[in-house]
């Protein structure tokens, strides 16, 4: 299953310029991958740092962390509700990411209980791994 941003916005609260997905490229019920167009003009790119634009480390792990809710939210008994960070743990940042790469997110739900998730997430750069790390959230209304 593929999805666009409009697509995106249907299933998770986020909006511009805080979404951070620009399509879905993969959905079941464990597991998402996504792709962000990191774009110049984005406003995490504009401060960060003039002359030497790089996505910042925490944008890298909240692109995850929104493929992540998709797969989480998109899930019946999830559907309607928001997904909220709990922890991030192991994070892990291996290359930088700048205007015009396209990021590439994996993640993978590792556990469910009630209205709590864990997930092991992933960025990458073509086949390069910009970032990882363990993404907990709880789900509610």
């Amino acid at each position: 299953m593929t999805l666009n941003r409009e697509e995106i916005e249907k299933i998770i609260p986020h909006r511009a310029p805080m979404l951070l997905v620009d399509r879905i490229t993969s959905l079941t019920d464990e597991e998402a991958s996504g792709e962000l167009d990191v774009r110049a003009d984005a406003m995490f790119v504009q401060g960060h740092f003039p002359g030497n634009p790089v996505m910042p480390a925490v944008f890298e792990l909240e692109a995850i962390a929104q493929v992540g809710a998709v797969a989480i939210l998109s899930r019946s008994e999830f559907r309607g509700k928001t997904a909220y960070y709990a922890s991030i743990d192991k994070a892990k940042f291996r290359r930088m990411v700048r205007p015009g790469d396209i990021l590439r997110m994996t993640v993978r739900l590792t556990k469910i209980r009630g209205a709590f998730a864990v997930a092991e997430g992933a960025a990458y750069v073509g086949d390069e791994l910009a970032a990882q790390a363990e993404i907990k959230c709880a789900v509610s209304e």
